[in-house]
C-alpha cells in the first residue's frame, strides 16, 4: 500500500475509530478520524482521501445522505467507500439503495481490514488506467509493462489503424468507435491465441500496444492483419467499396482520396542492450510506423537493424 494514501474514518464509535486509526497507522497509512457527517464535506473538498471508511452500525440518516451525496458528485463518486454494518443487515441490505463499494461486519478483523483497503487502491488503479472505450489497460499499465521486459528477449508491437481520422469525420464518431472496439478485439484475440502471456493495451484514439515473445510477434501481426483485412471492406458504404477508397478532407482542410482503412504494426525488440528504456521504445516504433504507412496496404515492420548491430 502507498504509505501517502489517506483514509478518513466516519463512526459514532470513539474505540472503533480508534482501533481502525491504530491498525491503518500500523502500514504507514494517513487516518483521519471524524464524528460528525458534517465534517465530511470540509475534509473531502480540502484534499480528497482515497478511501473513505463509514459506520453504519448506529443508524443515522446524516450518514446516508453522506453516502448517497458522495455518489451522485461526479468529482467524489470514485473515491472507494467501505461501509461497516452489522452482520444482521448484510441479507438485508438493498445495496442499488446502499452505494458503498465494499463492505466489512462487526467486529472488524484487522486483516481483513487491511485487505479491503488494498483492494480499493488496486481497484480504483484499474478504472483510472483502463481505457473507457475498450477496457484495456491504460499508459500507466503500458509503461510499467515495457520497463518490466526490458532486456528480455520480447517485442513491443505498436498498432495504429492507417488513415483513422478523416473516417472518422466522414462517418461519424459512433462508427469510428466501433472500429476501434473492433480492432481492441481482434488484437486481443490474436494475443491470447499465441497462449505465451502477453499483453494488450490500449494508448488512446486508435493506438494500442501489445507485448509478448519475439518469436511470437510476426505470427501474431499476420493473424492480426488477416482478421482485420477480413472485415475492413464492411467498414464503409458499398459505393467506396467499389471504389477501393473514400474521399474526405485531410488535416488542412483539402478533400484528399484515402485507401480503405489498413493496420500498421511496429515491432520493437527489447532483448538488446541499447534499448534500455521505454522512450527508446516509443523512438524505435515512431521510426518504423512511419515506414509502415508508406504502403497503402496493411502491414507490419520488424526493426530488424538491431540485429545487425
Amino acid at each position: 500500500m502507498n504509505p501517502r494514501s489517506r483514509i478518513a474514518i466516519l463512526s459514532h464509535d470513539r474505540d472503533i475509530r480508534h482501533r481502525l486509526e491504530h491498525q491503518l497507522k500500523s502500514k504507514d497509512l494517513h487516518a483521519i478520524t471524524l464524528e460528525d457527517a458534517s465534517q465530511v464535506p470540509s475534509v473531502v473538498y480540502a484534499d480528497p482521501p482515497d478511501v473513505i471508511i463509514i459506520d453504519f452500525s448506529t443508524p443515522d440518516s446524516a450518514y446516508d445522505e453522506i453516502l448517497q451525496g458522495l455518489k451522485r458528485d461526479s468529482s467524489f463518486s470514485v473515491i472507494p467507500v467501505i461501509g461497516l454494518i452489522s452482520e444482521n443487515a448484510v441479507e438485508t441490505t438493498s445495496w442499488q439503495q446502499f452505494p458503498v463499494d465494499d463492505f466489512m461486519t462487526h467486529p472488524v478483523n484487522d486483516r481483513e481490514l487491511l485487505s479491503r483497503v488494498e483492494l480499493c487502491f488496486q481497484r480504483i488503479q484499474r478504472i483510472f488506467d483502463n481505457n473507457p472505450l475498450t477496457k484495456l489497460p491504460g499508459n500507466t499499465s503500458i509503461q510499467r509493462r515495457i520497463e518490466k521486459v526490458l532486456g528480455q528477449p520480447m517485442a513491443v508491437c505498436y498498432v495504429d489503424i492507417n488513415n483513422f481520422k478523416p473516417y472518422n469525420d466522414i462517418y461519424g464518431f459512433s462508427r469510428g468507435d466501433e472500429v476501434i472496439r473492433m480492432v481492441a478485439r481482434i488484437v486481443s484475440n490474436a494475443v491470447q491465441e499465441a497462449a505465451d502471456g502477453g499483453f494488450v493495451g490500449h494508448i488512446g484514439g486508435d493506438d494500442f500496444v501489445f507485448i509478448l515473445s519475439m518469436d511470437r510477434a510476426e505470427t501474431v501481426c499476420k493473424t492480426i492483419i488477416a482478421n482485420f483485412n477480413v472485415i475492413a471492406a464492411d467498414l464503409f458504404s458499398d459505393e467506396d467499396k467499389a471504389r477501393g477508397c473514400y474521399k474526405a478532407k485531410d488535416r488542412k482542410g483539402v478533400e484528399q482520396t484515402f485507401p480503405l482503412l489498413g493496420i500498421s504494426i511496429a515491432v520493437v525488440p527489447t532483448g538488446y542492450p541499447h534499448v534500455q528504456h521505454a522512450g527508446k521504445v516509443a523512438q524505435i516504433a515512431a521510426e518504423l510506423k512511419s515506414l509502415a504507412k508508406r504502403s497503402p496496404d496493411s502491414c507490419y515492420v520488424i526493426d530488424r537493424r538491431i540485429k545487425q548491430q
